[in-house]
């Protein structure tokens, strides 16, 4: 049976969570699948965005919990399982961030707890207006403290710490203006609209995104001149590539580029 369903349209991957019995829950299956996705599209050349989605009614409900009360037969209590897992999980979440892809959660139904963490960790994020995103894990006596990293990078801090200790669930137009989603629409038109911008973002210079996109998330952790410093080194290096001239050339001439598509840079 496979859980973590793939096919590319284009130059567009659409990887789909497919255990719609535990909502899509990060099991120690689901991480293993999402992390060999992960493995493979670092080096996938022929892909430029990628659509992370669910199937069945939700997005994805967080960590298994079934799996995780099981762990705690073990002789310490779970808590080399629990290290492990948070171990793996973290290596998803980061590996997302470090695809040379630009990645796309397309939401709906609910993102709670590591769902939540899940959607923060994707560089963009388009969900269908009903949907509820959460970090609900206080209400059990659990602390969302591995969600709370990327969510805490989402959105301001005061409104990510109330999300933490009520455990209280975020609208999806509200989850918009915070900044945790980048759009939220009407529920038929998720995909439609999830895929529009994914095409969008396909159709540029592929070499471009794929420089702008790590320098993007190291420039964010540098003091001031630090980034412009690091920055203008990348921007130069972008300049002097072929496809880069070309694109410019054909503005100034106004016509279309006649791009080659080159990765390498």
């Amino acid at each position: 049976m496979t859980i973590l369903k793939r096919h590319d349209t284009g130059a567009i991957a659409h990887l789909t969570m497919d255990m719609p019995t535990t909502l899509n829950a990060l099991s120690d299956e689901m991480l293993a699948a999402l992390q060999a996705q992960i493995e493979s599209l670092m080096t996938d050349t022929t892909v430029r965005v990628v659509i992370l989605s669910g199937a069945g009614k939700a997005f994805c409900a967080g960590h298994d919990i079934k799996q995780m009360n099981a762990a705690r037969a073990s002789a310490d209590g779970g808590k080399s399982a629990f290290q492990d897992l948070f171990a793996r999980c973290t290596a998803v979440m980061t590996g997302l961030q470090n695809l040379p892809q630009v990645v796309i959660a397309q939401v709906h139904g609910i993102a709670t707890a590591a769902g939540c963490q899940l959607v923060a960790s994707c560089d963009l994020a388009v969900a269908a207006d009903d949907t509820k995103f959460g970090v609900n894990g206080v209400n059990i006596g659990l602390f969302c403290s591995t969600p709370m990293v990327a969510l805490s990078r989402n959105i301001p801090r005061k409104h990510a710490l109330e999300m933490l200790t009520t455990g209280d669930f975020m609208t999806a137009p509200r989850a918009a203006e915070l900044g945790l989603i980048n759009h939220a629409v009407p529920s038929p038109q998720l995909e439609a609209e999830t895929l529009q911008l994914a095409t969008t973002i396909a159709n540029k210079l592929g070499a471009a995104v794929r420089i702008g996109k790590p320098a993007f998330y190291q420039q964010l952790q540098m003091p001031l001149d630090q980034a412009y410093a690091f920055t203008s080194e990348v921007i130069v290096e972008n300049l002097l590539q072929q496809d880069t001239i070309e694109g410019m050339m054909a503005f100034a001439e106004k016509r279309q580029p006649n791009w080659k598509n080159d990765y390498n840079f």
